[in-house]
């Protein structure tokens, strides 16, 4: 039998696996982490499995009682799968009434920006379709309209994402125990490819200088010149330079600390003795506010448009560099040429990273070795300046 210290001790492994209680009950351990109650049974011959409900929110001696209540059920002749049927609010398995616990659960670990745009595709192109529609009765077939429609409006890229999202739901209902299989697996190749636009990277070391050295000489406002000397210095994306804030960098440590704009997670930028110095020239104009990179209006971060208008200025058309490019110049040169591992330049991009027993690595991990790598790089970056002089 189990118990409340061996339940909780449980941890994923790379597939489910169970933990058998007694007389059909056990927990079902996945590889995401949750843990699911069920009971298993036999009923005129037929084999059935019930959700009991997820661990920690139904302990153990909770999801005995259900058992037992369900094994008196089984006692008196009745079906118990039969019953909770009758039991339930007919909308419960609806996908609409899926999809919005699925959103509460998520909201919290998503950017707002990224759950407003899901909230958006579920209403617009989802719901719509199949919202009302139990998600036992899903199948390919009844799914595949929402991309159909999509398609012939010329939204490739949304056809794709949306189905995307009614997989995420559905395999959420299935790990609640209220469907059996994610049908839009079976979908794949029905979908035109969709065509993919990678932002512009310069990769060669000596055209890097030279775009350096016409970045340098921008003759346009001190917030936009230093912006534009800071963006291939610490690699972040486009928001989070324009959106810096006085009060998330300690000049002292040397340290940029922000949530990432993508994931919503904390992140860590050492700041090299160059961004330093950058930021301590730009200080005097802008340290007093909250906007490291203010707008005309002080109020105001600058303009999203601000770094892309200065590299056209001096000519570095779109084809050649664009401020998100610079994060695939440091991916690209910092491993081939400088020889860093992939795994800490990619904690440095604020990507998703785990360790080889499949666990997200926190922020702080790699942090004195991103800290080296910074440096180098920004040293780095000096070198090809001074190679055209």
């Amino acid at each position: 039998m189990l118990s409340d210290a061996k339940v909780r001790a449980a941890k994923p492994r790379e597939k489910p696996y169970k933990l058998f209680d007694e007389k059909g009950l056990y927990l079902e351990v996945m590889p995401n982490g949750s843990k699911l109650w069920r009971y298993k049974f036999s009923f005129q011959g037929k084999e059935t499995r019930l959700s009991l409900g997820p661990y920690p929110e139904v302990p153990l001696k909770e999801a005995r009682e259900q058992h037992l209540e369900l094994r008196r059920q089984l006692l008196k002749g009745e079906n118990p799968s039969q019953i909770r049927r009758q039991q339930q609010d007919p909308e419960s398995e609806s996908f609409r009434r899926i999809a919005q616990e699925w959103l509460a659960l998520n909201k919290s670990r998503w950017v707002e920006r990224h759950y407003e745009t899901i909230v958006q595709r579920l209403e617009n192109h989802i719901y719509p379709v199949i919202g009302s529609q139990s998600v036992k009765t899903l199948t390919a077939t009844t799914i595949l309209p929402i991309a159909r429609k999509l398609e012939a409006a010329g939204h490739n890229e949304t056809a794709h994402r949306s189905l995307g999202i009614v997989s995420q739901v559905l395999r959420f209902a299935v790990a609640t125990g209220r469907a059996e299989r994610d049908p839009t697996t079976d979908l794949r190749g029905a979908l035109a490819p969709t065509k993919r636009n990678h932002f512009s990277a310069v990769t060669d070391p000596t055209e890097l200088g030279r775009i350096l050295r016409l970045m340098d000489g921008y003759g346009g406002s001190v917030v936009v010149r230093c912006a534009l000397r800071l963006a291939p210095l610490v690699f972040v994306r486009p928001g989070e330079l324009r959106q810096a804030r006085w009060a998330d960098i300690d000049m002292e440590r040397g340290e940029w600390r922000f949530n990432a704009s993508k994931t919503g997670q904390p992140h860590i930028v050492p700041l090299a003795r160059q961004s330093l110095d950058i930021l301590s020239e730009i200080y005097p104009l802008s340290g007093q506010g909250t906007w490291v990179f203010p707008g005309r209006d002080a109020n105001r971060a600058m303009s999203n448009m601000a770094v892309l208008s200065a590299l056209r200025a001096l000519g570095i058309p779109k084809e050649v560099a664009t401020g998100h490019g610079f994060r695939a110049t440091a991916r690209t040169l910092l491993e081939e040429v400088l020889g860093f591992r992939p795994e800490v330049i990619e904690l440095q991009l604020a990507h998703n990273v785990r360790d080889p027993l499949g666990r997200a690595y926190n922020r702080t991990t790699h942090l004195e070795a991103r800290r080296g790598m910074m440096q180098a790089w920004a040293d780095y970056l000096d070198s090809l300046r001074g190679e055209g002089l």
